[in-house]
């Protein structure tokens, strides 16, 4: 019968690293709360912070062990000085626990087979994140999104809708919801003739304002219409760039039209093999919540 491993235990370092987070959660709550935004404090920091002090206390077992609890904590002191822009942080986060624990196991496994070449792991690492960096070059950066919704409403009354503009609505996506995506809290504008104009305001933050979005009716067709994206100070143009965008319905039968929204936008993230689909995602479900806007469901 082989002696089991005593379990690991808290040392000194454990105790002052918890400090730290605690005394940094601390000065961020306070400037947060002077701020005027005690609930941001609360969901932003005092939760994120709770939560990366307590993993400092907890020793890990193994490697993958102690490398996932690094790798929360600073994920989690990364959300606390995002605030809102902690979705960053949730988006990011597979690809960064993937990454620690990949280079986690080829290291491990290249050391065990000889140390010497345990080195020519990291080169092989770097390369998944050099895309965008400026040593090499973005991948297919120009994305476009479409939406298409069958509508019970005749094609005139649809048309009617989409003349009025959108107005704001809750979000009914769940990955909207699920990851606190910004949508428009204000929303101005209306009409369907060249050079008509739609605002979407976002609310602020801790940080600044949330910025608006300024969209102006370029071309008409029948049950055809394009827009341009005149002005984009809104808090998602960190993520993305709106270029173009193009509405188009058709009558289906008598009670029935078929609603079709094509955006075309410029991916602000890198890598492309991870942020391309998780962007497509995300901006098909805004789509969404644009046609849930006008009434449109």
């Amino acid at each position: 019968m082989t002696e089991q491993e005593p379990p690991p235990r808290r040392n000194a370092a454990n105790w002052v690293l918890a400090g730290l987070v605690a005394a940094f959660g601390l000065v961020v709550f306070v400037a947060t709360v002077r701020a005027g935004r005690a609930d941001s404090a609360l969901l932003f920091v005092a939760l994120p912070t709770t939560l990366a002090a307590a993993l400092t206390l907890l020793p890990g077992r193994t490697a993958h062990g102690r490398v996932f609890v690094l790798t929360t904590i600073a994920l989690l002191l990364a959300a606390v000085a995002l605030h809102e822009g902690a979705i960053c942080v949730v988006l990011a986060a597979p690809l960064v626990y993937a990454v620690s624990h990949g280079a986690t196991a080829l290291i491990r496994a290249l050391r065990d087979t000889s140390r010497s070449y345990a080195v020519l792991a990291v080169p092989l690492l770097l390369l998944p994140g050099l895309e965008g960096s400026g040593i090499a070059p973005r991948v297919a950066p120009d994305q476009s999104v479409e939406v298409v919704r069958v509508v019970a409403l005749p094609a005139d009354q649809v048309a009617a809708r989409l003349a009025d503009g959108p107005r704001p609505a809750p979000a009914r996506s769940v990955p909207l919801r699920l990851l606190g995506v910004p949508t428009p809290g204000q929303v101005s504008g209306d009409g369907l003739d060249p050079g008509n104009r739609w605002m979407f305001g976002y609310h602020g933050s801790a940080h600044g304002p949330g910025g608006h979005l300024l969209a102006e009716v370029e071309t008409v067709a029948p049950q055809r219409v394009a827009f341009r994206f005149v002005e984009d100070s809104s808090i998602t143009a960190r993520w993305f760039r709106w270029r173009h965008a193009e509405l188009s319905w058709r009558t289906l039968d008598e009670r029935h039209t078929e609603v079709r929204v094509r955006v075309d936008y410029t991916r602000g993230l890198d890598p492309s093999w991870y942020f391309g689909p998780v962007q497509q995602v995300l901006l098909g479900a805004g789509v969404g919540h644009l046609l849930d806007m006008m009434t449109l469901r």
